[in-house]
Protein backbone atom coordinates (compact mmCIF):
# COMPACT_ATOMS: atom_id res chain seq x y z
CA UNK A 1 0.00 0.00 0.00
CA UNK A 2 3.09 2.02 0.82
CA UNK A 3 4.57 1.79 -2.40
CA UNK A 4 1.57 2.88 -4.42
CA UNK A 5 1.02 6.18 -1.96
CA UNK A 6 4.80 6.56 -2.73
CA UNK A 7 4.20 6.49 -6.20
CA UNK A 8 1.71 8.84 -6.31
CA UNK A 9 3.53 11.25 -4.63
CA UNK A 10 6.30 10.64 -7.11
CA UNK A 11 3.78 11.67 -9.84
CA UNK A 12 2.78 15.11 -7.63
CA UNK A 13 6.22 15.50 -7.56
CA UNK A 14 6.55 15.29 -11.21
CA UNK A 15 3.27 17.30 -11.87
CA UNK A 16 4.64 19.95 -9.41
CA UNK A 17 8.40 20.28 -11.43
CA UNK A 18 6.06 20.97 -14.72
CA UNK A 19 3.83 23.09 -13.45
CA UNK A 20 6.66 25.51 -11.74
CA UNK A 21 8.29 24.85 -15.98
CA UNK A 22 5.22 26.36 -17.03
CA UNK A 23 4.85 29.15 -14.32
CA UNK A 24 8.16 30.19 -16.08
CA UNK A 25 7.63 30.40 -19.40
CA UNK A 26 4.88 32.54 -18.06
CA UNK A 27 7.48 34.64 -16.86
CA UNK A 28 9.60 34.85 -19.63
CA UNK A 29 6.14 35.96 -21.55
CA UNK A 30 6.22 38.34 -19.20
CA UNK A 31 9.65 39.68 -19.34
CA UNK A 32 9.45 39.91 -23.34
CA UNK A 33 6.11 42.35 -22.79
CA UNK A 34 7.74 44.22 -20.22
CA UNK A 35 11.16 45.03 -22.11
CA UNK A 36 9.38 46.91 -25.33
CA UNK A 37 8.21 50.78 -24.90
CA UNK A 38 4.64 49.91 -25.21
CA UNK A 39 3.52 47.68 -23.15
CA UNK A 40 0.52 45.53 -24.18
CA UNK A 41 -0.99 45.70 -20.23
CA UNK A 42 -3.91 43.07 -21.86
CA UNK A 43 -1.41 41.02 -22.88
CA UNK A 44 0.41 41.01 -19.34
CA UNK A 45 -2.73 40.51 -17.50
CA UNK A 46 -3.70 37.32 -19.48
CA UNK A 47 -0.64 35.83 -18.39
CA UNK A 48 -0.98 36.73 -15.10
CA UNK A 49 -4.32 35.72 -15.04
CA UNK A 50 -2.95 32.34 -16.57
CA UNK A 51 -0.18 32.11 -13.99
CA UNK A 52 -2.46 32.39 -10.92
CA UNK A 53 -4.20 29.53 -11.97
CA UNK A 54 -1.13 27.48 -12.41
CA UNK A 55 0.02 28.58 -8.91
CA UNK A 56 -3.52 27.41 -7.48
CA UNK A 57 -2.93 24.06 -9.20
CA UNK A 58 0.08 24.15 -7.71
CA UNK A 59 -1.24 24.81 -4.11
CA UNK A 60 -3.41 22.01 -4.92
CA UNK A 61 -0.94 19.31 -5.62
CA UNK A 62 1.15 20.44 -2.32
CA UNK A 63 -1.73 19.92 -0.13
CA UNK A 64 -2.13 16.82 -2.05
CA UNK A 65 1.31 15.71 -1.52
CA UNK A 66 1.69 16.65 2.50
CA UNK A 67 -1.82 14.22 2.93
CA UNK A 68 -0.24 11.48 1.22
CA UNK A 69 2.96 12.05 3.15
CA UNK A 70 1.23 12.00 6.32
CA UNK A 71 -0.36 8.61 5.35
CA UNK A 72 3.43 6.58 4.59
CA UNK A 73 5.29 9.11 7.17
CA UNK A 74 5.64 6.76 9.76
CA UNK A 75 6.12 3.44 8.07
CA UNK A 76 8.92 4.82 5.65
CA UNK A 77 10.59 6.36 8.27
CA UNK A 78 11.63 3.33 10.20
CA UNK A 79 14.81 1.80 9.16
CA UNK A 80 12.68 -1.43 6.91
CA UNK A 81 10.94 1.39 5.86
CA UNK A 82 13.66 3.62 4.32
CA UNK A 83 15.36 -0.06 2.73
CA UNK A 84 12.31 -0.62 1.06
CA UNK A 85 11.30 2.65 -0.25
CA UNK A 86 14.94 3.28 -0.76
CA UNK A 87 15.47 3.85 -4.83
CA UNK A 88 11.66 5.92 -4.51
CA UNK A 89 12.41 7.98 -1.64
CA UNK A 90 15.94 8.74 -3.68
CA UNK A 91 13.78 9.77 -6.83
CA UNK A 92 11.72 11.92 -4.62
CA UNK A 93 14.38 13.47 -3.16
CA UNK A 94 16.00 14.27 -6.68
CA UNK A 95 12.71 15.75 -7.37
CA UNK A 96 12.46 17.65 -4.60
CA UNK A 97 16.03 19.27 -5.56
CA UNK A 98 14.73 20.19 -9.16
CA UNK A 99 11.67 21.65 -7.76
CA UNK A 100 13.84 23.81 -5.29
CA UNK A 101 16.52 24.76 -7.75
CA UNK A 102 13.53 25.63 -10.54
CA UNK A 103 11.53 27.76 -7.59
CA UNK A 104 14.36 29.94 -6.47
CA UNK A 105 15.14 31.01 -10.09
CA UNK A 106 11.36 31.73 -10.76
CA UNK A 107 11.92 33.75 -7.78
CA UNK A 108 14.54 35.99 -8.96
CA UNK A 109 12.49 35.75 -12.77
CA UNK A 110 9.62 37.14 -10.83
CA UNK A 111 12.04 39.92 -9.02
CA UNK A 112 13.58 41.43 -12.46
CA UNK A 113 9.88 41.45 -13.50
CA UNK A 114 8.41 43.27 -10.38
CA UNK A 115 11.43 45.80 -11.37
CA UNK A 116 10.28 46.12 -15.19
CA UNK A 117 7.05 46.81 -14.26
CA UNK A 118 8.10 49.15 -11.99
CA UNK A 119 9.77 51.01 -14.71
CA UNK A 120 7.44 50.89 -16.58
CA UNK A 121 5.44 52.60 -14.46
CA UNK A 122 7.59 55.33 -13.61
CA UNK A 123 8.10 55.97 -17.66
CA UNK A 124 3.94 56.16 -17.97
CA UNK A 125 3.93 58.55 -14.57
CA UNK A 126 6.60 60.53 -16.44
CA UNK A 127 4.81 60.71 -19.76
CA UNK A 128 1.42 62.13 -18.00
CA UNK A 129 3.38 64.38 -16.40
CA UNK A 130 4.79 65.62 -19.80
CA UNK A 131 1.32 66.01 -21.04
CA UNK A 132 0.02 68.17 -18.41
CA UNK A 133 2.91 70.51 -18.29
CA UNK A 134 2.35 70.79 -22.53
CA UNK A 135 -1.31 71.35 -21.58
CA UNK A 136 -0.83 73.82 -18.93
CA UNK A 137 1.90 76.01 -21.30
CA UNK A 138 -0.60 76.06 -24.31
CA UNK A 139 -3.38 77.21 -21.69
CA UNK A 140 -1.06 79.15 -20.40
CA UNK A 141 -0.09 80.64 -23.98
CA UNK A 142 -3.64 80.94 -25.25
CA UNK A 143 -4.81 83.27 -21.94
CA UNK A 144 -1.91 85.30 -22.89
CA UNK A 145 -2.50 85.62 -26.26
CA UNK A 146 -6.62 86.73 -24.80
CA UNK A 147 -5.24 89.46 -22.43
CA UNK A 148 -3.32 91.12 -24.82
CA UNK A 149 -5.04 93.84 -26.78
CA UNK A 150 -4.23 94.69 -30.32
CA UNK A 151 -3.00 98.01 -31.16
CA UNK A 152 -3.95 100.06 -34.07
CA UNK A 153 -0.73 101.26 -35.99
CA UNK A 154 -0.45 105.02 -34.49
CA UNK A 155 0.27 106.46 -38.66
CA UNK A 156 -2.14 104.19 -40.21
CA UNK A 157 -4.16 106.85 -42.51
CA UNK A 158 -7.65 105.85 -42.01
CA UNK A 159 -9.29 108.55 -44.22
CA UNK A 160 -9.38 106.49 -47.15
Amino acid sequence: MEQNYIGIMIESLQKKLNVLAQIEGKNKEQEVLLQGNSVDWDAFDRSTDEKAELIEEMDRLDEGFEQLYSRVEEKISTPEGKLACKPQIKQMQELIAAITEKSVSIQASEARNKKLVEDQFARSKQKIGQSRNSGRVAMDYYKNMQQTHVVEPAFWDSKK
